[in-house]
């Protein structure tokens, strides 16, 4: 797994590539750590590159939807491919997470 994290003209941009599992969920947590603690952030993540996500993966996701409502921002994941956006649209996170 590998995040970037950019800021473009007051926008976050940021990627995740790879896997989110039980194995480096805690390091994805860590690197969210500071998109949650942005005031009124606009954070666009490209997930592209997101090849699966388990359960743990979908918890910091719905940790990060929640810090960002919580500071007036919003989220937005972007390019997510079939297999991932059918775990979150199964699990309910599509209606919680706005995905492009």
């Amino acid at each position: 797994m590998n995040v970037t994290i950019a800021n473009e003209g007051g926008k976050v941009i940021s990627a995740v590539t790879g896997r989110v599992d039980t194995t480096n969920a805690a390091d994805f947590q860590e690197q969210m750590k500071p998109l949650m603690s942005l005031q009124n952030p606009d954070i666009e993540m490209d997930c592209s590159g997101l090849e699966y996500t388990s359960s743990q993966g979908l918890r910091i996701f719905l940790m990060l939807q929640k810090a960002v409502s919580a500071n007036g921002g919003k989220l937005v994941l972007l390019n997510m491919q079939p297999q991932v956006k059918e775990v979150f649209d199964i699990t309910g996170f599509s209606n919680i997470i706005s995905i492009l």
